[in-house]
């Protein structure tokens, strides 16, 4: 092989490996800031473990919320349909957060409870994400609300 096209192939694998590595590169740090949500009951299932920081989405429990009085440490707790979850945060909440007010919750497990870093509350009655409406739907499913006394049944 002549150096003319020994030097062409070298430059053409170094670039070959540059592109290689770059793309290795982009898949990992898009792994690390892939963020998903679950519901409390997805999450007491287990199917969250394996999940350094996710998403906790559902509604806030009618009188569960708790606040500090010497600090900006609120704990609330989370519920859907078979489902809670205790919630710690520590900042300012969004004006809209209040009981039975969905909300989506940023953050890690400690034990059995939900250290949120980053708490958002819905907009208005209508709205709601798509990723936690269908969590909703698929832990709804099979399942009758039962209005009165706010339990789930079997259907």
């Amino acid at each position: 092989m002549n150096p003319t096209r020994k030097r062409r192939l070298t430059i053409v694998l170094l670039v070959i490996a540059a592109a290689a590595v770059a793309v290795g590169l982009t898949v990992f740090a898009l792994q690390q800031n892939m963020n998903y949500l679950f519901t409390p009951s997805q999450v007491q299932s287990g199917e969250a473990r394996s999940y350094k920081n996710f998403r906790l989405g559902g509604m806030v429990k009618a009188g569960s919320i708790q606040r500090s009085s010497d600090s900006l440490k609120v704990t609330f707790t989370v519920v859907d349909a078979s489902g809670t979850m205790p919630v710690e945060y520590t900042g300012i909440l969004p004006d809209l957060f209040r009981d039975n007010q969905s909300v989506i919750a940023t953050g890690h497990m400690d034990n059995a409870r939900f250290i949120a870093t980053e708490v958002l509350a819905k907009h208005d009655e209508t709205y709601m994400p798509k990723e936690l409406k269908d969590a909703m739907a698929k832990a709804h499913a099979g399942k009758q609300v039962n209005e009165e006394a706010g339990q789930d049944k079997p259907l």
